[in-house]
């Protein structure tokens, strides 16, 4: 693979893609890191007197009304802070380009062309051959994005050369360290809302590590599991993902750990509760992780989810106990984007950590099993 720092591009046209699906409550972004870390590699192009096309895609769009509240026009809103650019609303119309005086150019959510049939994340040809025709350059920037094979994140390296930017760069350094273990024992926190997409992952981490701390709301399928009662608590009832948790339990039940302190949702309050003492009627919103002599036995920890809905300061103590025992530990920790990297900036423990990932789910596939699907797909199609 080929990395912008390697070479020099100027006075060319750049599509640039980066990853700007950042949190957004009440309209306003409440965690503009992905912009933040983009800017390296869009002022770096600019500089040189480049063109830049940026592409990204933003939530999730499977009909015409998820449009209306997935727009990245809250984005430019606040990229055009730092940098002066047009927006483009539709991202099948790229003409606009040509007579623009502008240098950079924010296009639409790439996922807008998923209405009414597939096109970015059937990773469609026709449409990378479209998008391409504007530029000669491809960067791909956008870590969080490289777990999909979407158009705008592999497909456009059939038609344009193609070279890593500075965020994936550092992702990819950073991130080393939890591919090739060298520091041990190795503790891996998982939490997050749902079990469903995460078993496999698991499974790999498990094979890693030496012990798995589970919290959050994916340990509620565990605990259901274990025949505990959870109340009216989220949790998966599929069945094939169920088997799967209790084949984790019965493979691994010496690696993984928990914690039976809960805050539930009792009347019209809450209380915190053991385990033992939940009731037909509560819904969990915090597992309360009290763990400082397990942390600083280890010597790496890696950290991908929260412990409950750590937006709402009821709910947060689990998370916030968690961060303060890592922050004081002497062990190495990195954060796995996602929640829980805006649980870490929100909560301001950004200063504590080794490392914080821009990826949430693309970080959690690549330390489980060290690639990444749109990678793989440009170094199959850029051999060079």
């Amino acid at each position: 693979m080929k990395y912008l720092s390697d070479t020099k591009i100027s006075e060319k046209k750049v599509l640039l893609r980066c990853d700007f699906n950042v949190p957004v409550k009440d309209g306003k972004i409440i965690d503009d890191s992905k912009i933040v870390k983009s800017l390296d590699t869009i002022n770096y192009l600019l500089n040189n007197e480049n063109t830049v096309i940026i592409l990204s895609h933003f939530g999730r769009v499977k009909s015409e009304d998820d449009k209306k509240n997935n727009s990245l026009k809250v984005v430019y809103e606040e990229l055009k802070k730092y940098i002066d650019l047009e927006f483009i609303q539709n991202p099948l119309d790229l003409s606009v380009i040509k007579s623009s005086s502008k240098k950079c150019f924010l296009v639409e959510n790439t996922r807008f062309t998923d209405v009414p049939e597939k096109k970015e994340s059937a990773n469609d040809l026709e449409l990378a051959k479209y998008w391409a025709s504007f530029a000669d350059i491809f960067v791909i920037d956008a870590f969080a994005s490289l777990h999909r094979a979407h158009t705008s994140t592999s497909g456009l390296s059939n038609y344009l050369p193609t070279y890593l930017g500075f965020l994936i760069e550092r992702e990819l350094t950073n991130l080393e360290s939890l591919i090739n273990i060298q520091e041990r024992p190795f503790l891996v926190i998982m939490g997050g809302a749902k079990v469903d997409d995460k078993i496999g992952i698991m499974k790999s981490l498990l094979q890693k590590c030496d012990k798995l701390v589970i919290t959050g709301g994916i340990l509620n399928t565990f605990l259901k599991v274990k025949g505990h009662n959870i109340g009216n608590s989220l949790v998966s009832n599929d069945e094939a993902v169920l088997n799967d948790v209790k084949e984790i339990l019965s493979n691994y039940q010496d690696k993984i750990l928990y914690s039976d302190k809960f805050v539930v949702a009792r009347g019209n309050g809450v209380k915190e509760v053991k385990l033992e003492e939940i009731e037909d009627t509560d819904i969990i919103y915090d597992n309360i992780v009290d763990l400082p002599n397990l942390i600083n036995d280890y010597k790496l920890v890696f950290l991908n989810g929260t412990c409950g809905k750590y937006e709402d300061n009821v709910f947060a103590k689990g998370t916030k106990n968690l961060f303060e025992h890592l922050k004081k530990s002497h062990t190495k920790v990195y954060i796995g984007g996602g929640d829980s990297a805006s649980a870490v900036i929100n909560l301001k423990y950004d200063q504590d950590f080794e490392y914080i990932s821009s990826g949430g789910g693309a970080t959690l596939e690549y330390v489980a099993y060290g690639k990444l699907k749109a990678l793989e797909y440009i170094k199959n199609i850029q051999k060079d």
